[in-house]
């Protein structure tokens, strides 16, 4: 994996898309800005930027991804291979479903994907140095080199969807007091019941990551 590093961007995620559609890059391929003003998060809410941070993209052809992966759940899959990342520096994070990173419960981070033509595009904002208002920041310190060299090992080791799944299954407790969003409305988590390929169902209802 190519990490390209910047200064300042508007948004790795449109930044690495642009260079995809131009065919300006060999992919898979990352970028990592010390600062963005105008990151997107989950539901197209606006990722507020601290400079020191995490901003990251990174860009992976479909034909490349373990073949058993559900694209729907790419967000749980890469999440989960970060936050085990994050463990073995010893932080305590543990992710909410479906692509939320949580420190003494409180949001440090989100992961989002989207596919472009043939290609998966992830974007991660995680608070590294500092947070705002009613979030949380990492609760170790590592470098950004580590970190990325270390999660961009973990994710050409082509871990199956099945491994990854039966270890987040052992620890979607810890979703019970919070809850995510459904279109308009505010889903339960306590109410969910994780289904084999990430979705959940509740009250009836299959609810699917779609991020």
């Amino acid at each position: 994996m190519k990490i390209t590093y910047l200064k300042s961007v508007d948004s790795t995620q449109t930044y690495l898309k642009n260079l995809i559609l131009k065919s300006e890059i060999k992919l898979p391929h990352a970028v990592c800005a010390e600062i963005q003003n105008a990151g997107i998060g989950s539901r197209n809410n606006k990722w507020s930027g601290i400079e020191g941070n995490l901003f990251l993209s990174f860009a992976i052809k479909l034909s490349d991804l373990p073949k058993d992966l559900k694209l729907e759940s790419a967000s749980i899959y890469f999440a989960y291979i970060l936050k085990e990342t994050l463990a073995e520096e010893n932080s305590k994070v543990f992710l909410k479903w479906p692509n939320d990173f949580y420190v003494n419960n409180k949001k440090i981070g989100g992961m989002i994907t989207n596919i472009v033509s043939d290609v998966l595009i992830c974007g991660v904002g995680l608070n590294l140095v500092d947070a705002p208002e009613d979030f949380e920041k990492l609760d170790i310190v590592v470098s950004k080199e580590k970190l990325l060299n270390s999660f961009f090992k973990n994710v050409q080791n082509l871990i199956s969807w099945k491994q990854i799944f039966s270890k987040y299954k052992l620890e979607f407790y810890q979703n019970r007091n919070f809850f995510t969003h459904n279109n308009t409305y505010k889903v339960l988590l306590s109410e969910a019941e994780l289904q084999d390929d990430g979705s959940i169902i509740v009250n009836g209802e299959r609810i699917y990551s779609l991020r």
